[in-house]
């Protein structure tokens, strides 16, 4: 898409943004919306400016759908410590994916003693 287009759709975009915040919500959920956009609305179409940026979140969805999957077959965790466990080792294991390692490599990174994923860079 040429960036002209892409400008008049972000301008079009924004502008009829600014019609529906201008209204005047009466109802406490209408309120509550038209607050919380307002404050994002300079946010809202990041995407549009920036191509690395994601529009929507499917990335964490996506994190958590092994979890969900497993949680539904095993019919949920029999102990407390197990439901830890599994959420410890996968939050390891996706963190280290994003960084391009695998599984294996990400939780023997996590566990060694000359550094660990967490730690800031």
């Amino acid at each position: 898409m040429d960036e002209t287009r892409l400008n008049r759709y972000r301008t079009n975009l924004q502008e009829r943004l600014t019609q529906i915040l201008d209204l005047v919500p009466d109802q406490k959920d209408g309120i509550r919306l038209r607050k919380r956009y307002g404050g994002l609305i300079d946010n809202l179409f990041l995407f549009l400016e920036d191509a690395t940026i994601p529009p929507t979140n499917n990335s964490s969805e996506q994190a958590i759908r092994m979890s969900v999957i497993f949680r539904r077959v095993t019919n949920g965790f029999r102990s407390e410590w197990g439901r830890d466990l599994f959420a410890a080792v996968r939050s390891v294991v996706n963190t280290g994916k994003r960084q391009g390692l695998t599984a294996y490599q990400s939780i023997q990174q996590a566990l060694s003693t000359n550094g660990s994923l967490f730690s800031p860079s």
